[in-house]
């Protein structure tokens, strides 16, 4: 898998590898138990510190998206289950956030529905090949 970092982006390199790692899982890029390259692997690989990487490891790691092992590395953690208030909250606030970006770009209510129907189908249909194949 490769990440790429554009370091003249407004955004952050630490959030900038961090979404990506967290699309890669959440696409199925990413299986559950697979290896992450090494802090040091991925920092030479996207010429970055290795601090940089470190800390989106192990912010990951607080969120449940990866888990370490000590002297084995980091890996894809299993996906959680449950769907408690603290994960329904964390999703109403990213459907808001998407609703006022939608705002702000100027699309309407029904454009917005069938965008996100056709990436739900997408994401499910790469999800459910993902798990034929392992």
């Amino acid at each position: 898998m490769w990440y790429y970092v554009d370091p003249h982006s407004g955004i952050p390199i630490y959030v900038q590898l961090k979404e990506q790692i967290k699309k890669a899982v959440a696409t199925g890029l990413l299986a559950e138990g697979q290896q992450m390259p090494s802090v040091r692997e991925l920092a030479l690989q996207l010429t970055i510190n290795p601090n940089t990487v470190a800390k989106v490891y192990q912010e990951l790691e607080r969120e449940g998206v990866l888990q370490t092992a000590r002297g084995l590395g980091s890996f894809v953690a299993k996906r959680r289950k449950d769907f408690g208030p603290q994960q329904e909250s964390s999703l109403d606030n990213a459907l808001e956030k998407l609703m006022v970006e939608a705002y702000q770009l100027s699309v309407d209510a029904d454009t917005l529905y069938a965008r996100f129907t056709e990436k739900l189908a997408a994401w499910k249909d790469r999800l459910k090949k993902g798990a034929e194949g392992q």
